[in-house]
Formats: structure tokens, C-alpha cells, sequence
């Protein structure tokens, strides 16, 4: 699907109504009680129970037959190119096997793999803003690409940091894949990154790439990016010592990866939850990696840590939404509430699994069914060719 609500004339109001769970991305109440959701030029206009909405003028419907609905997912670290390929797999077409995986969001941790990347500060600063100029002109599918991550290289100046936030840079890559490797070089830039605007980020874990470093507990704690990058590897972890350091004295963003090493993801876990920072808990693949691509990394994910780690599916589903859109100061999307983006994703139990319901499925480790996407309101994507079939399928009725 690619049309939108008001194509052809349509309506741009859209109603989903019949809804089984409303997952809401928000920590705080994971759980809506509502059964219907209004839909106003791509965002939410409304939560609740359809008796209770004003829903006079034309209308779209989507049925959603029962099915849950979540908010879509927010990849936290990935690595695209330029369009829909990945020179890593030498595979096309991975953005869109993402989206049709529940990712609506993509956020670049570096365009470390394009073919002969720059490492000089002026070729650095060109593929940021080059990256960023075309994902925000180009998105695969309908998937949002966050892009032009600026990888850290010695001979950047406080100036380069603000001439790149005056040309619409908001990232930096992970601390540690350029050339900057060591603690006070890397926090000075962070600095400057964080007082122009930027959120960053910093490897952790052994090497990934050939010219990419181990980067330890005491460098990531001096550096004090926005993110320590995957705690649990990426993907090899850091000993459970170094990674307790890190969770307990880092006030920072704390992330997993699904291409990582799960025993230590699970370690990582636990570790936050027993210091109450689960706010702080982000999610990503890390993909396209060695690992592969992983069209259904994030799902896999979110229901890895529920049925393995003891966390809610509702609540592990925060981690990959409101809790990444939270740190990255995405305030319109990552939570199904009045005012956000309406990115969407219908959810359901997969046929034949174990389970009654989608979430007590989750919890014994079957990932649910999709069973149909929006993006800003507009369907995007039908019944998912990745994931197996949801039991209950929603339909879009033409108002």
C-alpha cells in the first residue's frame, strides 16, 4: 500500500475503530483503554472509545477486526548508505523489509560503510550533510530516515560542530569508528556536539570493523555521550564488570542491540532494571552489520527481552518507541497519544503458536503477526511479508 488517506480527493480523517489492545509506547501507561483512535492530516487527533468521539464530516475507517495496535518502532542504531542498499550484504531492499518488520523510524549511527569513505575533516563533513540532504528528500517505502551521522575524525573544530548544526545535522555517529578513539578528544567533541544541538553516541564493546577499536568502560564514561551504543556488544560485549560500571554511573541513554551478544543483552537487563533506569533503556539492530540484515530485528527483539528477560511485552515495546523518540528529542512519534504521528503498526498472535492473545505469546517467545502499517496516517504496508501471519487482519474501507 502507498496511497494516502486523502488520495484521490479522499478524506484526510481517519478513523480505526474495533481495536483490541492500544500498546502506547509510554512507560508510564503502556496500556490504553480505548477501542478506537481518530486520525487528523497524519496525526493523532484523538483517543478513546468511539462512543465517546465526534466523528461527523467524512471519514476513512480501518476496521481493525481486534487486532492491537502499537506505536511503529524506532530503530536506535543503523547504518544506512544512500537509498535502499547496504554495501555490507550487498543486498537492496533492506529499508523496506525494515518497515515491513514495524520500524516507521531509522536512526543512522554513521555512514561508516559507504564504499571508500572519507576520512578527512572535509569529507566527513560533506557525507553528514549529503546523507542528510538525501534521506530527508528520499524515503524508502515511507520509512523515516534520520541520516548524516557525523563520524568523528581528529582536526573537527567547535566551528565544524556549528556549521553543521546551521546546515540541519542533529546526529553524531558512534565515538570510536572514526579515528577518534580515545576519552578526552572524544569527550571534548561530544561537548560541542551537545551544545550545538546534537545527540551522539559511543561504541562500546570490542572491535566491529576493521579500523574501529575496543572502547571500555572508562573511556565510554569519559566521553559521556548520549548513548552508550550496544551494551551487550557490537557485537562483542565488554565483561559483565565493565558493563555494571557503565549502567551504574552513566546518566546517559543505555542501549541493546539485537546483532549483540543476547547473554550479555540479558546481563545489560537486569542490571538497569535493578538500578530503576529502565526510562533510559533504548533499542536498535545495529544493522546492516556482519550479523546480517535483520528486517525483523527490532520485533525479535522486544520479544526476546519479554520472554527471556521478565519485562512486560507492553513494556519492552517502550523501549523501542517512547523510550528512543524520548532521548533523541523525537517529540512527534514514538507514542500513540493526541497531537504525535499517527505511525501505527496493528499487531495480533501469529497463527498456530502458543498462547491466548498476542501479548501472552510474546511472553512465550512467539513474535506477533503484523498486520498492517501507517506512516503519518497513510497505510503503507499490508499483511507484512516477514513476519508470520496474524490470526486477525485489519481492513481498510474506503469513506
Amino acid at each position: 500500500m502507498s496511497h494516502s488517506p486523502n488520495a484521490a480527493g479522499g478524506p484526510n480523517r481517519l478513523l480505526i475503530r474495533n481495536l483490541g489492545l492500544v500498546l502506547t509506547g509510554d512507560l508510564a501507561a503502556p496500556i490504553a483503554e480505548a477501542d478506537a483512535i481518530l486520525v487528523e492530516n497524519g496525526k493523532i487527533a484523538a483517543i478513546g472509545h468511539e462512543t465517546d468521539m465526534t466523528l461527523s464530516g467524512e471519514l476513512r475507517v480501518i476496521d481493525a477486526k481486534g487486532s492491537s495496535i502499537m506505536p511503529g518502532m524506532i530503530d536506535n542504531h543503523a547504518h544506512p548508505v544512500m537509498g535502499d542498499w547496504t554495501p555490507r550484504q550487498n543486498q537492496i531492499g533492506w529499508i523496506d523489509s525494515t518497515l515491513h518488520g514495524g520500524v516507521t523510524t531509522l536512526v543512522s549511527a554513521g555512514e561508516v560503510h559507504v564504499p571508500g569513505r572519507p576520512h578527512d575533516v572535509i569529507g566527513v563533513k560533506a557525507l553528514a550533510i549529503t546523507a542528510q540532504r538525501a534521506f530527508s528528500a528520499f524515503s524508502p517505502s515511507g520509512m523515516k530516515v534520520l541520516a548524516g551521522a557525523l563520524i568523528l575524525e581528529h582536526g573537527l573544530t567547535e566551528a565544524d560542530f556549528r556549521e553543521l548544526a546551521a546546515a540541519g545535522i542533529t546526529l553524531v555517529g558512534e565515538v570510536g569508528l572514526g579515528s577518534v578513539k580515545d576519552g578526552p578528544t572524544g569527550k571534548r567533541m561530544i561537548d560541542w556536539a551537545r551544545q550545538n544541538g546534537m545527540t551522539s553516541m559511543t561504541h562500546t564493546g570490542g572491535h566491529s570493523i576493521p579500523g574501529s577499536a575496543r572502547i571500555g568502560a572508562e573511556t565510554v564514561l569519559e566521553v559521556d555521550a548520549d548513548v552508550a551504543a550496544h551494551l551487550n556488544g557490537g557485537p562483542t560485549s565488554l565483561p559483565e564488570s565493565e558493563l555494571k560500571l557503565i549502567c551504574e554511573e552513566s546518566r546517559r541513554g543505555l542501549e541493546i542491540v539485537h546483532n549483540g551478544n543476547m547473554r550479555a543483552a540479558l546481563f545489560v537487563l537486569d542490571t538497569i532494571r535493578n538500578i530503576g533506569a529502565l526510562d533510559r533503556l533504548v533499542l536498535g539492530t545495529d544493522g546492516p552489520a556482519g550479523s546480517g540484515v535483520q528486517p525483523l530485528g527490532m520485533l525479535r527483539l522486544v520479544t526476546m527481552l519479554a520472554s527471556l528477560g521478565n519485562v512486560a511485552p507492553e513494556v519492552a515495546i517502550c523501549f523501542a518507541t517512547g523510550n528512543v523518540a524520548k532521548l533523541r528529542g523525537l517529540e512527534d512519534r514514538g507514542r500513540i497519544a493526541p497531537g504525535f504521528a499517527a505511525d501505527l503498526v496493528f499487531i495480533d498472535q501469529a497463527m498456530g503458536g502458543a498462547g491466548d492473545g498476542v501479548l501472552d505469546s510474546m511472553t512465550l517467545g512467539n513474535m506477533p503477526g503484523i498486520g498492517m502499517i501507517l506512516v503519518d496516517g497513510v497505510p503503507r504496508i499490508a499483511r507484512s511479508r516477514n513476519t508470520p501471519p496474524s490470526i486477525l487482519v485489519p481492513e481498510l474501507i474506503a469513506g
